[in-house]
């Protein structure tokens, strides 16, 4: 949908576009499910992962069979740290790709459940559900897959408050109700549960013209989110501090579609969401810190909770108390000492505004909060 502002908590459409909705649902079914048979016949990179895969995620990825692999559409990593025994649900799981490598960071007594619309790829994931239990050495799968809409999230089987992650890989731009897939996720989520996914967002709100265009909408272009958007639908579903873990900028080679998208710029991010009440919408300054203990795996000598905390291990690391808690009350907290409480409170830290996040100096700067 394309968003022309918040009314309350709600958030008001161009009417003009209800009749686009529909029609974006076929959209993606045929592109996905008929149309694109490997990521070779993607016309951008858009729906292409370019991070450096680090050396444990080579070796998770290389237990994956070879057709799921070749079906993977996704635009970042999603693979948070801390998964052992947790329960995942993947929203817009495609042929399993996200979802066998995360089978294997949850170890046999985790679960991930898949969620896709599509029956195509969700056949191609399944046909391939015992060999891969077979590949990871478990007794019995840890994986399930669900046909149904992100969007309509309450109509499968799955209890509210029961997932500890929920991941998604350049999916929710494809969503016809964006807004509907974040309350959904915020409602899916236990208490310091946290929604952690990578995305395409726009530096301005695309024409409905443009989303009417099946290959730009199913390239994940024109149905992406204006970035500021994004954050005020975050916030409207209890996301009340969206966190930018990485981004990029898209390129599209293709000079026709190219002509198309104008002066619309276009960027690969990743953001964390968590579900916790009562946080504030700034990053407000109580004297806080922390002291990362080391401990959690891959990330011996230093966590990186987003763009804007790189968090040494034995290093006093002065937050914000929005970050404070993002530590303390989730599944991060034995691996961290806590200074300072919600006692005196001293403003805000410098440097915390609203410019875009994408561009150079948005989630690249290291160092305490918004600094």
């Amino acid at each position: 949908m394309l968003v022309v502002g918040l009314v309350g908590d709600r958030v008001e459409f161009c009417a003009i576009e209800r009749d686009v909705l529909q029609m974006s649902t076929e959209i993606v079914k045929e592109y996905y499910g008929e149309i694109l048979q490997s990521s070779r016949d993607l016309k951008t990179e858009a729906c292409c992962t370019t991070e450096q895969v680090p050396p444990y995620l080579k070796a998770i990825l290389s237990n994956i069979h070879e057709e799921v692999l070749a079906r993977y559409y996704g635009c970042g990593l999603i693979a948070p740290q801390l998964l052992e025994g947790a329960r995942v649900l993947d929203l817009g799981c495609g042929t399993g790709r996200d979802v066998y490598a995360l089978a294997q960071m949850v170890g046999e007594k985790g679960e991930v459940v898949g969620v896709d619309m599509t029956a195509n790829q969700l056949e191609v994931a399944r046909r391939h559900e015992e060999w891969h239990r077979k590949q990871f050495g478990y007794a019995k799968s840890n994986v399930r897959f669900l046909e149904g809409y992100i969007e309509k999230l309450d109509e499968l089987d799955l209890e509210p408050g029961s997932f500890d992650i929920i991941v998604s890989n350049c999916v929710v731009n494809l969503a016809v109700d964006k807004a509907a897939v974040l309350k959904g996720a915020y409602r899916l989520l236990k208490p310091g549960g946290e929604f952690y996914f990578s995305d395409v967002y726009a530096d301005r709100r695309v024409p409905e013209v443009l989303r009417k265009d099946p290959v730009l909408y199913g390239e994940c272009l024109s149905g992406a989110l204006y970035w500021n958007d994004f954050l005020n639908l975050a916030k409207s579903a209890g996301f009340l501090d969206p966190r930018l873990v990485t981004s990029r900028p898209l390129g599209v080679s293709d000079p026709q579609l190219q002509a198309k998208l104008g002066e619309i710029k276009f960027y690969s991010a990743t953001y964390r969401l968590f579900r916790l009440e009562g946080l504030e919408p700034a990053c407000e300054d109580y004297g806080q810190a922390v002291i990362y203990r080391g401990g959690i795996p891959h990330a011996e000598d230093a966590f990186a909770l987003d763009g804007h905390h790189f968090i040494e291990k034995g290093k006093v690391f002065p937050v914000c108390g929005n970050t404070w808690r993002m530590l303390r009350e989730t599944r991060f907290a034995p691996y961290f000492e806590f200074i300072g409480d919600f006692d005196r409170h001293y403003g805000i830290f410098a440097g915390c505004g609203a410019a875009i996040p994408f561009e150079e100096g948005g989630a690249a700067a290291q160092g305490s909060c918004c600094s």
